[in-house]
């Protein structure tokens, strides 16, 4: 009579699959995140200011000029794309239309001519805008104590 052998039933879990699945994500993200990274490139002029008060359930609309005088806003899918400067009071005047509370700051190029700063100032009054206010970048830090 031929004997039956029962087999005994592992009660361990095989890890291998989800190290792999867990290390092909990793990498994945590891190249994906520098892509998500999104603005233009204003090189600010430096001041020692103190920074402004406003409610952190607010994002703030910034209107970035850059070193051509080209206009691009925060709002919108296509943020590092230019935008003309009706298309952009309009989409000023949506939100501030919507949550008239929020804040709006110009980060301009240092390089800027001042023209264009100032027409974007008017711009963002024309939309509706009651303040507005600059980013800059803060003096690099000095030897003295």
């Amino acid at each position: 009579m031929a004997r039956v052998r029962k087999r005994r039933l592992m009660g361990e879990i095989n890890v291998v699959p989800y190290i792999d699945v867990m290390l092909v994500l990793l990498v994945i993200f590891m190249v994906t995140a520098p892509l998500l990274t999104q603005g233009i490139e204003v090189d600010l002029p430096k001041a020692a200011s103190a920074p402004l008060d406003q409610p952190d359930e607010l994002e703030p609309l910034i209107v970035s000029v850059d070193a051509d005088g080209r206009l691009y806003l925060n709002a919108g899918d296509d943020q590092d794309l230019p935008v003309e400067a009706e298309v952009l009071r309009d989409r000023v005047a949506i939100v501030l239309g919507r949550v008239p509370e929020t804040p709006v700051l110009i980060k301009a190029d240092q390089s800027v001519a001042y023209g264009a700063v100032v027409a974007a100032m008017v711009l963002l009054q024309d939309a509706g805008a009651a303040r507005v206010g600059f980013l800059t970048d803060p003096p690099p830090p000095t030897g003295r104590r």
